[in-house]
């Protein structure tokens, strides 16, 4: 396959991959823009690969997981994209989800990114470890920590400030 073939075919589910991973649309695309990038780089050897999305999907994760690269970044003072407290479009699923993205912004990125390869890109314990660089065992703990504190993150009403 031929890289422009894989941009055109894979570049939204890796939108929609990093979105969710990272809770922010345009943190998001700068980490598939720059993914994307390298693997451009070494196309010839990824593509001879048996399973060319998941190295790149791997290459996302490693991209959000670097120390280095937030270092690096700046993040803007004001929101990029103005925050919608409603039914974005109207349909209920849609505000859901964004209650669901805007939880699992606040779990630790480990937690976050545990949480999304097995629920997300329904990957096994074995290889989110992989992923992850750690033992099963860590995966598991890693999503049971997370998982209890989204339980209570949907339990308590959210607190409202009185003025």
């Amino acid at each position: 396959m031929e890289f422009a073939e894989y941009v055109v075919l894979q570049r939204p589910a890796l939108m929609r991959f990093a979105t969710v991973l990272t809770g922010q649309p345009w943190l998001a695309d700068d980490v598939v823009s720059d993914v994307l990038g390298r693997a451009y780089e070494r196309w010839d050897r990824i593509s001879r690969l048996a399973e060319p999305h998941a190295y790149v999907r791997r290459m996302v994760v490693n991209d959000y997981l670097s120390w280095r690269r937030r270092l690096m970044r700046t993040i803007p003072r004001a929101d990029v994209e103005p925050h919608l407290t409603g039914l974005g479009d109207g349909a209920q699923e849609r505000a859901e989800r964004d209650a669901m993205i805007q939880r699992l912004a606040g779990l630790p990125r480990k937690q976050r990114t545990a949480v999304v390869l097995r629920y997300y890109a329904g990957l096994p314990d074995a290889e989110i470890a992989e992923q992850l660089g750690c033992r099963e065992s860590t995966v598991r703990s890693q999503i049971a920590r997370a998982l209890a504190a989204l339980r209570i993150t949907m339990t308590n009403p959210p607190l409202v400030e009185m003025r």
